[in-house]
């Protein structure tokens, strides 16, 4: 068995920090000076280890960077910096980073043990390769490997993956750890919080050990980590679940007067907690919060001043803009009018509405003589055929093209509105409405959209930087959605109602259902037929959209991995 450190024998006690930080993929630096001031708090506050989430010397997922020689060996230059200034004295450190393995040459995904001028090595055994994963591809498995001593508790680390399947924790246990330790880059979506906290008590279940599991917060470009890290006692009680979207440290007491190491009960007694599961976030306020810090994370780790959004006037716009100044703040949130001659008077005066409650600059740029100019252009080729969608799109694309003018002479990032719903029929216009740099409702359906729009008109997170009360106009979630592209039109003219096209597509993108079983619910056959063929065929276009926050259990990017070119449809 390794010993990091053996002055210490048969400790009864042992105060554990779990360091919830937000790290930048890349910054090796910073992400060193992170450390460095989670571990000088925790020094403090009397920790004798502090634990940090995974890879948090290069930032998680860092994908393809890790291949780069030159980042692996910058994390190994900040590890060694580390194990030197340990030898000072402070807590240990559970540090975490890439390892290419001097003999070898393999690349692991590693956990550092540091204490006093020492360090041991541990490696993920399980690499997940399924959804956002692709781990298999830059890492090589480690071995399984025997628990490490530290101030004589024998400590099993499991890294992330290591704690979703049994063998790892079932080895460290038969090898007589007596705490597991799981550093974590698990990323947020809807109701995954439950699923990690049931593995974890699986997992302790099975072994009969306790856990301290701690995860990333931020995010990495499509990306959202809640945090949420947590504790699970040998009986299943959880003592402290820590906070949900900030950076955090939390300095765990475990005492081993009983037998087994215990962490003491925070905020109610082992039986009651037990007894009474951890009640997680409400769906709408966590899914608020998740496009809240995806979007303020991509906006600052890419130093951009701020954000412009085209503001129609519609539910879409008007949603994007409030999260972009809850994220952001109202001094860096531009909004922009672009009507036409199909603009209604109500939709512009709900544009103007929306920017006066959120506080934030509107400019109003009219689209009709660009408009006007392009179709004049166009016209001796289009002579004799009917006005249809080349030339509604064409007022998507001047739009495009000034909202990208915009962000380009003032530096502004220009943040898409589309949803979902629109996002899996192709009901969007590539280099029109598509133009931007992020998307925050790319993966909300149009009718949570209009249930999000309606939580946050009562509900304002506490750490969003926007006004309370009221902040979208109501007629913007009262009147029809429409694109405003030529007289009297609605979204409802070429799709079905979204009630039933989001739980039609929640089947076919979610559930990978057949039409056969979504027809067998209730769902007109031609219906579910024509949606999965406008889903099929959007797919180019899906492939050139922006990245947005990931929500769902299959967002649109590496989630879903469909081909473009696909002649297969259900008869």
């Amino acid at each position: 068995m390794d010993v990091v450190n053996t002055r210490y024998d048969r400790a009864v006690r042992l105060s554990i920090a779990l360091a919830q930080v937000n790290p930048t993929v890349g910054d090796v630096a910073g992400n060193a000076a992170l450390v460095r001031r989670m571990r000088d708090e925790a020094t403090t506050k009397g920790a004798d280890l502090v634990v940090f989430p995974e890879l948090v010397l290069v930032g998680y997922p860092p994908e393809d960077l890790v291949l780069r020689p030159a980042l692996v060996d910058a994390a190994a230059a900040a590890l060694h910096e580390l194990v030197e200034e340990s030898a000072r004295g402070g807590p240990g450190l559970i540090v975490t980073l890439p390892w290419r393995e001097p003999d070898i040459g393999h690349l692991r995904n590693a956990a550092a043990i540091v204490a006093e001028g020492r360090v041991e090595l541990r490696y993920k055994h399980e690499l997940p390769n399924y959804g956002v994963f692709d781990e298999k591809r830059v890492f090589v498995a480690g071995d399984l490997r025997d628990p490490v001593v530290f101030r004589g508790v024998r400590l099993g680390v499991a890294i992330c993956e290591d704690m979703w399947l049994p063998p790892v924790t079932a080895h460290l246990a038969h090898r007589g750890a007596e705490l597991l330790i799981v550093p974590n880059g698990s990323p947020f979506e809807v109701d995954k919080f439950e699923h990690r906290l049931a593995l974890a008590r699986e997992r302790v279940a099975e072994s009969g050990l306790p856990l301290a599991y701690v995860n990333q917060v931020g995010g990495q470009d499509e990306l959202v980590f809640d945090g949420g890290s947590f504790v699970v006692n040998a009986d299943g009680s959880i003592p402290a679940v820590m906070p949900f979207w900030n950076e955090s440290l939390a300095v765990m007491q475990w005492d081993r007067a009983t037998g087994t190491f215990t962490c003491a009960e925070q905020t109610q007694s082992a039986a009651d907690r037990s007894a009474q599961p951890f009640a997680p976030e409400p769906r709408l306020s966590a899914v608020y919060h998740a496009m809240m810090l995806g979007l303020r994370d991509y906006v600052d780790k890419n130093r951009f001043p701020g954000v412009v959004i085209g503001l129609s006037g519609g539910i879409d716009s008007a949603l994007t803009a409030v999260v972009a100044v809850d994220a952001l703040g109202a001094g860096r949130v531009r909004g922009v009018r672009l009507p036409s001659q199909f603009t209604s008077d109500a939709s512009m005066v709900d544009a103007a509405d929306s920017a006066r409650l959120l506080g934030i600059t509107l400019d109003t740029l009219p689209i009709e003589s660009g408009v006007k100019t392009v179709e004049d252009t166009l016209a001796p080729l289009f002579s004799g055929r009917a006005r249809d969608v080349a030339e509604e799109n064409v007022q998507a694309r001047i739009r495009g093209v000034l909202l990208m003018a915009v962000s380009n002479k003032f530096g502004e990032m220009l943040v898409t509105t589309g949803n979902k719903s629109e996002m899996s029929v192709g009901y969007s216009t590539l280099y029109g409405d598509m133009c931007g740099g992020y998307s925050v409702l790319k993966d909300i359906y149009k009718t949570e959209v209009y249930a999000l729009a309606r939580w946050r008109n009562r509900n304002k997170p506490a750490s969003a930087l926007g006004p309370g009360g009221r902040v979208i106009p109501e007629s913007s979630i009262t009147k029809a959605p429409t694109a405003e592209l030529r007289p009297n039109q609605t979204d409802q003219d070429s799709l079905p109602p979204y009630e039933e096209l989001d739980a039609i597509l929640t089947g076919l993108v979610e559930e990978e259902q057949s039409v056969a079983e979504l027809a067998a619910c209730g769902f007109a056959r031609d219906t579910v037929l024509r949606v999965q063929r406008m889903l099929f065929a959007a797919e180019y276009k899906r492939r050139q959209a922006p990245p947005g926050v990931k929500i769902t259990r299959k967002s649109f990017g590496r989630d879903r991995r469909y081909p473009m070119t696909n002649a297969f449809r259900e008869l």
